[in-house]
C-alpha cells in the first residue's frame, strides 16, 4: 500500500509531500489600500517528519535574525529530506519597511500575543499567526537582537527547570544558555501554551548584519535541524565547545549621565570588584570607574557612547 500522509494545509493551501510554496500572511494594507503581504516558505519533504519554524523580524529593525534565515534560504537549508520547514524571515513588515522596533499603531508586536481578530493592528497580526500559522509547527527558532544601542552576545532563552527544552539549546549550542521566564503576551508564551517547543535567540544589536551573530544563528539551526533528523549537512557543525548556563542575570546602570566607555569585551568573564567601564564628563570634571556587581559573564554591552544616569550598560549573567 502507498504511504499515507498526514494532510497539511497552511494559509488555505494544501502542502502536498514533497511539496513547496510561497505564501503570504495578508493581514494590513497601507493607506493607499495597497496590500502589506508578509511571506511564509515552506517546503515540506516527501517524508513525514517534524515540522520547525524559523522566523525573525518580530520586531522591524532586528535585521541579524533577517539575515540568518535568508541565508538558509539562500543555501536550501530550508529543503529537508524529512519534515517540513517553515521559514518567515520578515514577521513584522511594517516595521522592517520603516525599519522601526513597533507597527505604525506603536504598539510592540511582542507584547501582542495571542492576539484579537477585531483587535489592535499588533493584536491582528498575531491573531492571525496563531489562527493560521503556530498550530502546524512542532519546533520553533525566533531570532532576535538587543534594542537600541544594546548589543546582545550570542544566546538563547528559555527555562531550564524545563529539561526538554535545555536540552534543545544545548543541541543549538550557543556560547551562552540564559534561564528565563515567559513574559506574558509574548509570542514565546503563547506558543508554549500550544504545547510547542521553542527557542528564543539573542544576537547582536539592531541595524546592522554582524558575521559573527549570522554564524552562530545559523550554526545553531543546523544542528537542531540535524539533531531532529530533517536532513543531513556537509559542513562540519560538531561542537567546539559547551555553552555556558546562566541561572539568573542583572544589569547593571549607569551611575551618573556623560561618556560611556566600556573597558570589557562583550562576552568576558569578569569578577565581582572588577572596573569593567568608566563614566566621564565632557569637561574633564570627573572620571567615574564602574566595578562589577556580581562575578558572571558581559552577555549584553551598551554600545553608546553618551549614556544618562540609571541607563542599562552592562547585562551580566551568573552561572548555575
Amino acid at each position: 500500500m502507498p504511504e499515507k500522509h498526514k494532510k497539511m494545509m497552511i494559509l488555505g493551501k494544501e502542502i502536498l509531500p514533497g511539496k513547496g510554496a510561497q505564501l503570504n500572511l495578508d493581514v494590513a494594507k497601507l493607506h493607499t489600500t495597497t496590500p502589506i503581504l508578509v511571506p511564509v516558505i515552506i517546503e515540506r519533504a516527501k517524508v513525514d517528519g517534524p515540522t520547525v519554524l524559523l522566523m525573525a523580524g518580530l520586531h522591524g529593525d532586528e535585521i541579524n535574525g533577517i539575515e540568518i534565515i535568508r541565508r538558509v534560504l539562500r543555501k536550501g537549508f530550508n529543503k529537508p529530506q524529512i519534515g517540513t520547514i517553515i521559514c518567515l524571515p520578515v514577521f513584522n513588515i511594517f516595521g522592517f519597511l520603516n525599519v522601526k522596533r513597533e507597527l505604525p499603531d506603536g504598539r510592540d508586536l511582542n507584547r501582542s500575543f495571542p492576539g484579537s481578530e477585531k483587535g489592535s493592528l499588533a493584536a491582528q497580526f498575531a491573531f492571525h499567526f496563531m489562527k493560521e500559522i503556530a498550530p502546524h509547527v512542532d519546533y520553533v527558532i525566533d531570532f532576535h537582537t538587543g534594542s537600541a544601542l544594546r548589543n546582545n552576545y550570542p544566546q538563547i532563552r528559555c527555562v531550564l527547570q524545563d529539561e526538554n527544552h535545555l536540552g534543545l539549546a544545548k543541541i543549538f549550542n550557543p556560547p551562552f544558555i540564559l534561564n528565563s521566564s515567559y513574559i506574558p503576551k509574548t509570542v514565546r508564551e503563547s506558543i508554549n501554551k500550544l504545547g510547542k517547543n521553542m527557542l528564543l535567540f539573542e544576537g547582536g544589536k539592531t541595524n546592522n548584519i554582524e558575521e559573527l551573530i549570522v554564524e552562530e544563528g545559523l550554526n545553531g539551526v543546523k544542528r537542531l535541524l540535524s539533531h531532529l533528523g530533517m536532513r543531513t549537512f556537509k559542513i562540519d557543525i560538531s561542537k567546539d565547545r559547551e555553552p555556558v548556563i546562566l541561572k539568573e542575570s542583572k544589569w547593571m546602570r549607569s551611575p551618573n549621565s556623560g561618556m560611556f566607555q566600556a573597558l570589557v569585551n562583550n562576552g568576558a568573564k569578569v569578577n565581582k570588584g572588577e572596573v569593567i567601564g568608566m563614566v566621564t564628563d565632557p569637561y574633564g570634571n570627573f572620571e567615574k570607574k564602574i566595578k562589577a556587581m556580581q562575578a558572571g559573564y558581559i552577555i549584553c554591552l551598551n554600545e553608546s557612547p553618551v549614556v544618562y544616569k540609571g541607563d542599562a550598560i552592562f547585562h551580566i549573567g551568573r552561572e548555575a
